[in-house]
């Protein structure tokens, strides 16, 4: 199997939400769910002040869907959503 690039996007409750602790929470949560590999995290500026966290990484098909490591993660306190809105097959 190949390695999928999945980026999960994640919106927290309140612009007061801390997103690097949320961000270590998601990190944690990723390496359980895929295996130690790369990642990468950024922020997306909504409105009003509140930004968005999306954090890219890179798992092995053969878990499957990554759908459901988003329903665990919208679970986390401080998160009113998380959906993945890209998986691309890796090249290489």
């Amino acid at each position: 199997m190949a390695n999928a690039i999945i980026t999960i996007k994640i919106m927290p409750t309140s612009p007061e939400v801390d997103l690097m602790t949320l961000e270590t929470q998601i990190l944690k949560k990723i390496e359980a769910f895929a295996g130690k590999g790369d990642t990468k995290s950024e922020t997306e500026p909504i409105a009003f002040g509140l930004n968005a966290l999306n954090i890219i990484f890179i798992m092995d098909e053969s878990i499957g869907s990554p759908d459901v490591l988003a329903d665990q993660v919208a679970e986390f306190e401080g998160v009113n959503s998380a959906e993945i809105t890209d998986v691309r097959r890796a090249i290489g």
